[in-house]
């Protein structure tokens, strides 16, 4: 098992054991001994599954929040180039300049030509420091705006996917009106023409995940969050502790099975056994198999239906009753 988190040991230390058992399995190897260990092996890796299982069966929010955050999680361009075909990347706001945190164009999704769009934070080094760790500038708000008003000019569907720990709260970012770029991108994706279906698919943090998720569907990977505040950044200001993240990240209900309840999202994407980083590829079949789905009976709905739907979905989250 590559890079481990914490609360995966157990299943680390039993893949040792499987590795050491079929190191010793050689040509000069006795039949008997063989068979003894071949065995022993399979007994590993049955409690080996068991113990996965169980683990997984019971993760806490905070531990969801490691896995969303895992380096190898696939990102927005891995599902691009997996689910989507003739992608082609648009580029700038025409206003500033171009963010690398948010990455777009046009594309096709089984046949059907649509406006893809969603946050991008990097794989290496290098990489994260180019994408700004996937925390976009009032730029890069600016650019999703831009394309998703052309996808409703030219009538094809748009698909966002949210993988953020947030806007960048940067001085520059802040000179150059980010607040200000999420609120328009809330108010006209509100408005828009244009099917819109959102995925997150690691992290949706705060206002800078809301701003590409204003959708007619909402839906979200099993080990994805999605809150208003980040656990740290909730602690911080609650408890002025951000060791007290797992605390906060329990109180916030940012999970997928919470956020369904509440009617936030509109559909739970299963993950492969272990989380998406484990096995991408069948990740990216599950995720192109569901947004097809999806999107194929957005585009059935008529556009002022549609509309009513998006504005009626928002306005009863949050609803509540006095006893």
């Amino acid at each position: 098992m590559k890079d481990p988190l914490g609360f995966e040991k157990p299943l680390m230390e039993l893949d040792e054991k499987i590795a050491h058992l079929q190191k010793t399995i050689g040509s000069d190897t006795k039949e008997s001994d063989r068979k003894n260990k071949m065995e022993e092996i399979a007994k590993l890796e049955k409690k080996r599954a068991l113990t996965q299982q169980e683990i997984f069966a019971k993760l806490t929010p905070w531990q969801i929040t490691q896995i969303a955050r895992y380096p190898d999680r696939p990102t927005t361009s891995n599902y691009i180039e997996s689910i989507f075909e003739d992608f082609t990347e648009l580029h700038g706001d025409r206003l500033y300049g171009d963010d690398k945190s948010i990455i777009g164009g046009l594309a096709r999704l089984n046949g059907i030509s649509v406006v893809v769009i969603g946050h991008q934070k990097g794989k290496t080094i290098k990489d994260k420091i180019v994408r700004n760790f996937g925390m976009p500038h009032p730029e890069g708000y600016r650019k999703a705006l831009r394309l998703m008003q052309m996808a409703e000019r030219f009538n094809k569907p748009i698909m966002t996917f949210i993988d953020t720990p947030g806007a960048y709260p940067g001085v520059g970012a802040e000179e150059r009106g980010q607040s200000e770029a999420i609120a328009r991108n809330l108010a006209v994706m509100s408005q828009l023409k244009s099917p819109i279906l959102s995925i997150i698919i690691g992290e949706g943090g705060s206002g800078g995940a809301l701003a590409l998720s204003v959708s007619d569907k909402i839906l979200m990977l099993q080990y994805a969050i999605y809150s208003v505040i980040s656990p740290e950044g909730c602690a911080a200001i609650l408890w002025n502790d951000e060791r007290k993240a797992e605390e906060a990240a329990s109180a916030l209900k940012m999970t997928a099975p919470e956020l369904l309840r509440l009617g936030i999202i509109d559909e739970i994407v299963p993950e492969p056994v272990g989380g998406a980083h484990r096995n991408p590829s069948k990740m990216t079949e599950t995720v192109k198999e569901i947004i097809g789905k999806q999107m194929s009976e957005l585009l059935a709905i008529p556009m002022e239906e549609r509309l009513q739907q998006r504005y009626n979905r928002f306005r009863k989250i949050g609803a509540y009753s006095e006893g």
